[in-house]
């Protein structure tokens, strides 16, 4: 694997150090700004709301520039958002930096995962795709955690220094390691770019996007009390088994990309059926401390091990601009992130018990099944006509010449 990918996986860990830390230093922010802690809350929904804005948009505005200068200019944009952010005097101000520091998240994996799998054989390319998401998965099992013990003990603003400092080192690392010639040849513009989420089976692909991480986020949104009033750990312990759903994330991310290279739908398909098998599992599992800390570590685990294969089948789907639509993934990502939190957030307050988000999290699952098996179909019909439309096509000039003469 070519080492340009490292430089793509450390800007993926300073963006998934930034998007998740948040959670953590939310009670320190509050006190600091003088806000309530659901006030606080709006900084988590002010990212990804960049995220869903920004990563189509800027994919598209940038589809005629080189991967490299957009690479290097989004993590720019990463390190301006985040020093912005350490500077905040007040929450208005905190607010607008969080969401610029959001935008560029999505169109850098859109584009990452491009110039990842052109660096490639075909036959690597999903693990190309794992390796630059290694970044983001790790980011779960140290940079979060120490990221939080920073803010906690040095203050909030210093987090938001250091990852800015993690993203001026990603972008060196861009500079050094990304090549110089990989750029949008066949950009047809920003028109040309949005043609190509006209495909349904563009949108089949990002709807199973949608419902399979929604189905995740829907349970781990509230995995803490889960963890501490059903399975019994105490509120100082969940950090580390959070720390385990990142090594299960890290674990099924790299077994994804690497099945996948070998089919891609049957690791999509597994993947989904495996995270429906944990949830249903959930309120068995969280019985106990051993079996909790198991179902976290397979959670990450069967959640991340569709990442991979998600990302390359919307690029593939969107061929004629790959970029947008694999930004578009990640807004579908952080769309995912919200709905599913919502749906989860509706079991718990109509009193189906603690557990019962991983309940809501097993219905979402089957949705993306559901979905991926109806775009399985599209495909399947769809490749016959192709077929007969490329053999039509061959014969034509044959026959118009015979009928000439």
């Amino acid at each position: 694997m070519p080492l340009a990918l490292l430089a793509l996986a450390v800007g993926a860990f300073g963006i998934g150090t930034t998007e998740f830390v948040m959670m953590g230093l939310l009670p320190d922010v509050a006190d600091d700004l003088n806000i309530s802690i659901p006030s606080a809350g709006h900084l988590v929904s002010a990212y990804a709301l960049g995220v869903v804005i920004g990563a189509p948009l800027l994919a598209a505005v940038t589809a005629r520039m080189s991967r490299r200068t957009v690479l290097i200019g989004l993590m720019g944009l990463f390190v301006v958002g985040n020093a912005l952010s350490a500077l905040a005097p007040d929450n208005g101000w905190l607010l607008a930096a969080r969401f610029l520091s959001g935008l560029p998240h999505g169109a850098f994996f859109g584009v990452g995962a491009v110039v990842a799998t052109n660096m490639v054989a075909p036959e690597r390319k999903a693990r190309s795709v794992s390796l630059m998401f290694l970044g983001l998965t790790v980011a779960n099992v140290a940079g979060v955690p120490v990221a939080t013990l920073m803010g906690q003990h040095l203050g909030w603003r210093a987090t938001f220094l250091g990852v800015s400092a993690i993203g001026l080192a990603a972008i060196a690392a861009l500079a050094f390691l990304i090549p110089h010639d990989h750029e949008h040849t066949t950009a047809k513009g920003l028109r040309g770019e949005l043609a190509a989420l006209r495909s349904l089976p563009v949108w089949l692909s990002l709807g199973t996007t949608v419902a399979g991480f929604g189905a995740l986020f829907a349970a781990y949104s509230y995995i803490t009390p889960m963890l501490t009033d059903a399975a019994g750990y105490t509120d100082a312990s969940v950090t580390l088994l959070l720390a385990l759903f990142g090594v299960g994330a890290t674990a099924g991310n790299l077994l994804g990309g690497r099945l996948a290279d070998h089919s891609l739908r049957g690791t999509l398909f597994g993947g989904l059926t495996a995270l429906l098998a944990v949830l249903a599992l959930f309120p068995l599992l969280m019985r106990t401390e051993l079996t909790a800390a198991v179902a976290v570590t397979l959670l990450g685990m069967a959640a991340f091990a569709t990442g991979s294969p998600l990302q390359l089948m919307v690029m593939e789907k969107a061929s004629s601009a790959p970029s947008l639509a694999s930004s578009a993934n990640q807004a579908a990502f952080n769309l995912a992130n919200a709905g599913g939190a919502w749906i989860g957030g509706l079991a718990l307050a109509a009193g189906f018990g603690v557990t019962s988000p991983a309940l809501a999290g097993v219905a979402l699952a089957v949705l993306g099944l559901a979905v991926a098996s109806l775009a399985y179909a599209v495909d399947r019909r769809r490749a016959p006509a192709a077929g007969r439309e490329r053999i039509v096509a061959s014969h034509v000039p044959q026959e118009a010449q015979a009928v000439h003469h």
